[in-house]
């Protein structure tokens, strides 16, 4: 018997059981791929409202800020959820190996009751990265305004591999890895959202833009979605909502140019795909060799 077999069993029952459910949840993901909960049950419209499409769907990226930007949206008085919906409702994520048809359409509007002259959406980070949701989303809500937050891809790396690593650090793997590369390659997805909606109802907005003017944003955010501008409390904006709250990769000097050069062809094509966005607000695209700005 090996020293590490014989430290194994003298693990605590609780630590081996919890090692053992790390396995298997590993184990499954790698099989399947990691699948979120459902949209659950439609919400009950209230007496009077209006059941339709969704007004507005975000679309992207995962740890990008996503949450706390819809979660100012929602501070807005024209914008409602009802009956306690989720911010993701993850509604096209089985359709990639089933149909998609009127009747499942019909039944995506229904999870958007809101009185007259309100609007309701959701905002849901896989939608992006799915090839197939796009164009589905497109048949179930053509008139939608789709929202897109985007990040420095390699700062939205590391976030996205903390945001895998939910039990284990030790067990995150190259399926892991590739995952989150492939979230930032933001122009090869964006390509798809622009050949299922027209340009004119796609708001791609920055991560380190919204940071750094909130207010000036989100009223740019709400005059998009065709709503008066709000004015809310300075303090609400460093509200943290959704944070990250594992310990971020560290990218050492290796990675992070390896990244930096396998993120270059995507970005000089989304510099051309959007060009409004300001990709010196990225330290991946400037070649930043300082260590501390992925640290």
């Amino acid at each position: 018997m090996t020293t590490a077999h014989r430290s194994g069993r003298n693990l605590p029952l609780t630590v081996r059981a919890r090692q053992g459910a790390i396995r298997l949840l590993r184990a499954a993901r790698k099989v399947r791929g990691h699948r979120p909960p459902g949209p659950g049950q439609s919400p009950q419209a209230p007496s009077g409202w209006v059941v339709a499409p969704p007004d507005f769907v975000g679309i992207g990226a995962q740890k990008a800020g996503t949450s706390w930007w819809s979660a100012l949206i929602h501070e807005h008085p024209d914008v409602h959820r009802a009956g306690g919906q989720p911010k993701e409702l993850h509604f096209f994520d089985g359709y990639w190996e089933r149909p998609f048809t009127d009747a499942d359409a019909e039944r995506y509007a229904r999870y958007f009751p809101r009185p007259p002259g309100g609007i309701a959406g959701e905002w849901t980070p896989g939608y992006m990265i799915d090839f197939w949701t796009p164009e589905l989303l497109r048949r179930a809500a053509p008139e939608a305004r789709i929202l897109v937050l985007l990040r420095d891809p390699l700062e939205r790396y590391r976030s996205g591999m903390a945001h895998t690593d939910d039990m284990d650090r030790r067990h995150l793997g190259r399926q892991d890895a590739m995952g989150a590369f492939g979230r930032g390659l933001y122009a090869q997805q964006l390509r798809r959202v622009f050949a299922a909606f027209g340009r004119e109802q796609v708001l791609i907005l920055q991560y380190e833009r919204c940071r750094a003017d909130p207010q000036g944003e989100l009223a740019r955010t709400f005059r998009f979605l065709g709503m008066g501008d709000v004015r809310l409390d300075p303090d609400r904006f460093d509200r943290p909502v959704n944070p990250t709250t594992a310990r971020k990769l560290e990218v050492g000097p290796e990675l992070r140019a390896a990244l930096s050069a396998a993120y270059a062809p995507d970005l000089a094509q989304l510099a051309t795909l959007v060009p409004e966005l300001d990709l010196d607000l990225w330290p991946c695209t400037r070649g930043d060799s300082s260590a501390e700005s992925y640290h």
